[in-house]
């Protein structure tokens, strides 16, 4: 039977929409990546913690924690040439690995975008309201959260409206973070040296840059932190479908964004931990305000507004990229029919995943204002959970670029390395800090609620919560629509510029008149599902 395609069939529920093509370029694409990351927010709320494990040594952490990430990026890079899908991890782990374990990746994905979209959100309109000098707003807990659904509801308008509107957006976005991170970094590094800093100065050394100075066990913990700093670069894949040259563009840009997320974190690092020394970050490790908005006065006095700009773009512009992996992964899903069809509606005339879009926005509203209720700091709890989460998805796609370029494996050294051992030794890194993640969330001292639940620690009851949510979802939808678990689930026909366009039939012979692929090509395309 053939395959429902993303420009939709008679069965759908938009026959004749489809995601806009080339839609955004590479530098749509890469600026999507980095604001996903939420540069300016990952490191006003991870520093002061990394600071107290590893010392001065906050650097040398972050590039260790580079590594895991580029590797997971080099296999999104080279899924994305086999298979060009908005769903990435979903659909090339249900390809390869089997439909089951794809639909939990796919489920992953997008409870990372419900659970953080909130947090990020309510930093970013906090910051703001800072930065405008309306700090009585920013204190009201009311006005607070009433401004973040508000932010919530308008960032997903925007993602539905244009994704051309959005990528201009973040193209400014990632502008102003920047540049406000540069500057600040730059003034903080000229205080150091000319002898002013208002703190407990140190001298910057490149021996900072050695992560396992500070011992295995602070630099596991360091990691636990330091690696999800860098999560959200894939934004820019889950665009695939929308951008220029769509084979490589977008997997380039997941890549470059790592590279630039690394020279940022390093740079601020340096500048941060020389200014005011390990002792003030460890002093402040709960509190990223003490980062970012003290510091920034400590350090610029009265332009102080322009960091707290650039958190405050920062937050923003990640709340509408977050936004994006979690409705293209639920499009994805609906459209092979592993959720339901109404999700794989495609707005007539914006051709955005409207219905998917607006679905992630209302529970990401829901989860932020019932974690507020539990209590004060039942969102933060929720955050640490999201590392589980994270880890669990990007390990399996490392495993699926793997196995998937099995056959590959032997022609060349560069390929064996590239497509073999890279990502298996990205997704052992990375199941390595699940497990350690685990470990430290079992104990209840360890999360900011510092509460029992269950015996444990509320981010592990929330973890395995969602876990088992997941389970039971899909057991019921597999009940009641076998659809997905039973039909084949081909490749598309490889596209020029794919690792496997070489030796393929054409590929208008693999087409069903719907435009639905049907049978993958020979030869190369055997042995996809593992």
């Amino acid at each position: 039977m053939a395959e429902d395609s993303a420009r939709g069939t008679p069965e759908e529920p938009n026959p004749a929409a489809g995601l806009n093509p080339n839609a955004i370029g590479f530098l749509g694409s890469m600026a999507i990546g980095l604001n996903a990351t939420s540069p300016a927010y990952s490191l006003a709320a991870v520093i002061g913690p990394i600071a107290a494990f590893v010392g001065v040594n906050v650097p040398g952490v972050m590039l260790a924690s580079f590594f895991p990430m580029l590797l997971i990026a080099s296999a999104f890079y080279y899924l994305n040439r086999v298979d060009p899908d908005c769903g990435t991890t979903f659909s090339w782990v249900s390809r390869v690995l089997g439909p089951t374990t794809g639909w939990l990746g796919g489920w992953a994905v997008t409870m990372t975008g419900v659970m953080v979209v909130g947090s990020l959100a309510e930093v970013g309109t906090r910051f703001g309201l800072l930065a405008a000098g309306l700090d009585g707003w920013a204190a009201n807990t009311w006005v607070l959260r009433s401004l973040t659904v508000l932010v919530i509801l308008a960032m997903s308008a925007l993602c539905v409206r244009s994704t051309e509107a959005s990528a201009r957006l973040q193209n400014v976005l990632t502008l102003l973070q920047v540049a406000g991170l540069l500057v600040f970094a730059a003034v903080a590094l000229y205080r150091v040296h000319a002898g002013t800093s208002t703190l407990h100065a140190v001298h910057p050394s490149l021996s900072w840059l050695n992560p396992f100075s500070a011992g295995v066990a602070p630099l596991t913990s360091g990691l636990l932190l330091g690696v999800f700093t860098f999560w959200g670069w894939e934004s820019a894949v889950n665009l695939t479908e929308e951008t220029e040259g769509a084979v490589t563009a977008p997997g380039l840009a997941a890549i470059w964004s790592t590279v630039v997320l690394l020279a940022t974190y390093v740079s601020v690092a340096f500048a941060v931990v020389a200014y005011c020394g390990p002792a003030f970050l460890g002093d402040h490790a709960g509190d990223e305000e003490a980062v970012f908005a003290t510091l920034s006065d400590q350090v610029l006095g009265g332009w102080s507004w322009v960091v707290l700009l650039a958190v405050a773009t920062s937050a923003l512009a990640s709340t509408q990229t977050t936004i994006i992996p979690s409705s293209r992964t639920a499009l994805s899903m609906a459209r092979r029919h592993a959720l339901p069809q109404g999700f794989s509606r495609i707005h007539q005339k914006h051709r955005t995943p409207d219905v998917a879009t607006w679905w992630v926005a209302g529970i990401a509203i829901v989860w932020y204002l019932v974690m507020h209720w539990l209590s004060d700091n039942a969102l933060a709890d929720s955050l640490t959970a999201l590392s589980l989460l994270v880890a669990f998805y990007y390990a399996l796609t490392g495993l699926a670029c793997a196995v998937h370029h099995r056959h590959l494996l032997t022609t060349s050294l560069r390929d064996f390395l590239l497509l073999g051992a890279g990502p298996i030794v990205g997704a052992v890194l990375l199941a390595w800090l699940l497990v350690e993640s685990v470990i430290t969330m079992a104990d209840p001292a360890n999360s900011y609620s510092g509460v029992s639940w269950f015996g444990m620690g509320p981010p592990l009851v929330i973890g395995i919560v969602l876990g088992l949510a997941g389970v039971l979802l899909m057991l019921w939808w597999r009940r009641t629509s076998r659809r997905f678990w039973t039909e084949p689930y081909p490749l598309p026909p490889a596209l020029p510029g794919t690792l496997e366009a070489a030796g393929t039939e054409d590929s208008s012979s693999h087409r069903d008149p719907g435009g639905g692929p049907t049978t993958p090509g020979p030869s190369t395309r055997s042995g996809l599902r593992g």
